[in-house]
C-alpha cells in the first residue's frame, strides 16, 4: 500500500492511493469499497486516526500506515 497526500496550508487536501492490493477478484472488491471512505476520513479527520470499515483489515492497516508515513514526512518538510 503507497499512500500520497497533498497538503495546503498545513490541512490535507487530497488523499491519493498509488498502490494497492489488488491481485486477486475479493482484494480488489474490498479496496473498491474500503478506500473511498479512508480517503475521505482520513481528509476529514486530518490525521490517519480514522475508523476501519469491516472485513477491511489488510487494507485498513496498510492504509493507515502509509497515511502515517506520508503526514510524517509532510511535517518534517
Amino acid at each position: 500500500m503507497q499512500v500520497q497526500i497533498k497538503v495546503r496550508e498545513g490541512k490535507i487536501t487530497t488523499v491519493n492511493v498509488l498502490k494497492y492490493p489488488s491481485d486477486n477478484d475479493h482484494s480488489q472488491q474490498i479496496n473498491d469499497q474500503a478506500l473511498p471512505v479512508y480517503k475521505k476520513e482520513a481528509v476529514e479527520a486530518q490525521s490517519a486516526d480514522i475508523q476501519q470499515v469491516s472485513g477491511a483489515t489488510v487494507t485498513y492497516e496498510g492504509f493507515t500506515q502509509s497515511l502515517q508515513n506520508a503526514i510524517t514526512q509532510a511535517k518534517e518538510s
